[in-house]
């Protein structure tokens, strides 16, 4: 058997790769016939981990893509080899097909990079093959919940055209996704209002992620031919099938994971039933719970910038010092027990060339207005190996959009959607894992996160964020964000608290959920009242470090850069200071209470909206 890719890779690499050299003299011992096929397929499976473990700690950028490239390459000669075997002997290939499900509201410019993201990945790795040019074993749902007929309009455009390059997608549209939630029986569609929505026909719009995805679910069991082989994965439009490194010159970004191959590998060698992934990129949690430590590092870069010259060579490149781990962009990850360990983080200039600081200060603050949006100019995660990807863990949290099951694993979806509350992964997360423990697993393969696209904020939507520049220029207001995030918080706290104490696959009572959730508000209440003045000095000494007299930018020709900086600081102020709406309505005795009722009876009914979920997979 020819295998021209895995030889040259052996003969160039052997030597400076530990243990390839072991799997070359495996390799010389096959002999040419076809009873070896399966024993040369298992020398690339044992290649791949050597290859991963020398690429991502390889910081030469010229060698990381040769390796990467080789990589690439070796996983589409065996494709090859695993179709053949299929055709010369009559087996079918057992390995999984996928269905993915994107749901998407109002973004045709992620969803174009998802899909791109997607294309790449099929077709730099080749998982399943291509017959007549289109990719056999990965299926698409681009589920619609947009409200602008133009942004629907885009996104059937966008099918049109990646399934012209070889994707299988099927257009999830709102008139379908009515007729499936209304092929249930009535009575049954009323126990499941909560999961799947009880809008009417026509405002089938803007249900809400849970709901979206919930109703995914109806599709799925529609799509898969073989249950026993088909896994469903969910995907957000604002993350791509790639991840990001620090390169010498900055951030690269690499289709360096094979999804598909290494997700059906662990389903098929575990019990898993539920497998997350987590993100690398801008941060998945809201603006509303990283104010407080953005505004340190923006301190921190104009302090340190004003004692550098503006005509000066930038000097904020290079390396970062020090990788930035799970939950450094939240004001409270002491809450999910993390500790940064670090009071400011380094701003990383992402311009290219030769430019001075003055370029720096400009293109700064041209950026701060995508903070409300989610981006994080200082603390994105870099993607880091660790211990690689056949290593799963217990998980605790669902990633909405970076997360597969199996056809068992449909039975445990993101309940509370009718609430429109932010937390909901992890609030589901704590749920199911106190329901099938260890068969609710964590693996390291994140996709990157991108809140903005190329596009700008103006290309996207995203729900919470309103845009108010006739009644105030500049105005962003995250209000409604804000207090979903408060008590999206209090919802997953007292489930935390309540799983602890009380068995999930019973019914929760009022005499249980009550005081956890009274004992959790009050906690939250002090740390968001904390982390509220934490928030005003920050917008203090970012304000006194701007607009100081004897910074060389406040001598002249900064004019436009100082009003985005004096719009940046109003906008947290507006959001998060002593006035703002959300504070208000979170400080109002009547809306909390009517918030509490609402979680109390969202717990309470949990377990019987479950049992009616179940029944439609049983």
């Amino acid at each position: 058997m020819r295998t021209p890719g895995l030889d040259a890779f052996l003969d160039s690499y052997a030597a400076s790769i530990a243990g390839l050299e072991a799997l070359a003299a495996r390799r010389g011992k096959l002999p040419d016939a076809e009873v070896s096929m399966q024993a040369l397929i298992d020398i690339y499976d044992d290649c791949y981990p050597l290859i991963e473990q020398a690429m991502w700690s390889e910081s030469d950028d010229s060698r990381f893509d040769a390796l990467l490239a080789g990589y690439q390459a070796l996983f589409r000669e065996q494709e090859g080899l695993i179709r053949e075997i299929a055709q010369r002997g009559g087996v079918d290939d057992t390995r999984h097909d996928f269905i993915l499900a994107i749901p998407v509201a109002d973004r045709p410019s992620h969803l174009r990079a998802c899909l791109e993201s997607i294309f790449q990945v099929l077709t730099r790795f080749g998982y399943g093959g291509r017959e007549n040019g289109i990719y056999t074993k990965v299926r698409i749902l681009v589920a619609e919940d947009s409200y602008e007929e133009a942004s629907i309009r885009r996104h059937r455009e966008l099918i049109e055209e990646y399934t012209g390059r070889g994707l299988q997608i099927h257009h999830l549209e709102q008139a379908e996704q009515y007729a499936l939630l209304h092929a249930l029986p009535a009575e049954e569609r009323e126990r499941l209002g909560n999961l799947l929505t009880r809008q009417p026909r026509e405002r089938f719009y803007l249900k809400g992620q849970a709901a979206n995805r919930n109703l995914c679910y109806l599709k799925f069991r529609q799509l898969a031919r073989d249950r026993e082989r088909t896994l469903f994965y969910l995907v957000d439009s604002d993350q791509n099938f790639c991840v990001n490194r620090q390169g010498e010159n900055g951030e690269q970004v690499v289709h360096a994971l094979n999804y598909f191959y290494i997700i059906d590998r662990l389903f098929r060698r575990t019990d898993t039933q539920i497998l997350t992934g987590k993100m690398v990129g801008d941060p998945p949690v809201s603006p509303s719970v990283m104010a407080a430590n953005f505004l340190a590092d923006v301190a921190a870069f104009l302090e340190r910038l004003a004692a550098l010259p503006a005509a000066a060579d930038c000097g904020f490149h290079g390396r970062p010092q020090k990788a930035v781990g799970d939950a450094a962009y939240h004001d409270m990850a002491g809450l999910f027990g993390f500790h940064t360990g670090q009071a400011s983080f380094p701003y990383r200039c992402p311009l290219g060339g030769v430019h001075d600081h003055a370029a720096c200060l400009r293109h700064f603050a041209r950026r701060l207005h995508a903070f409300f949006f989610g981006e994080h100019l200082t603390r994105s995660t870099d993607f880091v190996y660790g211990e690689g990807f056949a290593h799963v863990t217990p998980a605790r949290t669902i990633y909405p959009g970076n997360y597969v099951v199996n056809h068992a694993g449909l039975r445990y979806i993101i309940p509370f959607g009718h609430l429109r509350l932010r937390m909901s992964g992890p609030t589901a997360g704590r749920l199911i894992a106190a329901e099938i423990g260890p068969r609710f697993a964590a693996v390291n393969m994140p996709h990157l996160h991108r809140r903005t696209t190329e596009a700008g904020v103006e290309d996207d939507f995203r729900p919470g964020v309103k845009l108010d520049g006739e009644a105030c220029p500049g105005r962003i207001d995250l209000s409604d964000e804000f207090e979903r995030q408060f008590f999206g918080d209090l919802m997953l706290f007292t489930t935390e608290a309540l799983v602890r104490i009380a068995d999930v696959t019973r019914p929760f009572t009022r005499e249980k959920v009550a005081p956890v959730l009274a004992e959790k508000e009050a906690e939250l209440l002090e740390l968001y009242a904390q982390k509220q003045q934490a928030i005003i000095d920050g917008i203090q000494a970012v304000r006194e470090k701007a607009f100081a007299r004897e910074a060389w930018w406040n001598a002249g020709g900064f004019e436009e850069s100082l009003a985005q900086l004096g719009t940046f600081l109003d906008n947290m102020a507006h959001n998060f200071g002593s006035d703002s709406p959300a504070w208000q309505q979170i400080q109002s005795a009547a809306h909390r209470a009517t918030r509490r009722e609402q979680i109390i009876e969202a717990l309470l009914n949990y377990r019987a909206e479950r049992d009616a979920w179940d029944r439609l997979f049983s």
